[in-house]
């Protein structure tokens, strides 16, 4: 991955907010994101298919869910600058309620009672 490509990933405020979501919890399905974010699941699927073809993110189906993740190997340089940026925003807004939206989630594709 260039570092054109990955920066202009970024550049969306959506995405970048998908990503942080991502590079908190590991995997996400697009209804958890869409739930976090408080957006349209056409927009978020919108911006996660511009992830996966830029290359950052990966996805996996299992039955109705689709879910997400950052890409294992996503070069070093880049896995940083995620790390990074989170650390630095992470109880800044927008970034703190997408991720109290999240927590607050009923019926999460994970939590055991969720079919």
């Amino acid at each position: 991955m260039d570092a054109n490509t990955f920066f202009r990933a970024l550049g969306d405020g959506t995405r970048l907010r998908c990503l942080l979501l991502l590079a908190a919890a590991g995997e996400l399905c697009v209804c958890e994101l869409t739930c976090a974010l408080a957006v349209t699941q056409p927009k978020v699927s919108r911006h996660l298919a511009l992830l996966r073809e830029a290359g950052v993110v990966r996805d996996r189906r299992a039955g109705l869910w689709v879910h997400y993740r950052i890409r294992e190997d996503l070069p070093e340089w880049a896995q940083q600058v995620l790390q990074v940026t989170l650390a630095g925003v992470m109880r800044r807004e927008p970034f703190a309620r997408d991720r109290a939206r999240l927590a607050r989630m009923p019926n999460r594709p994970g939590a055991p009672r969720c079919a």
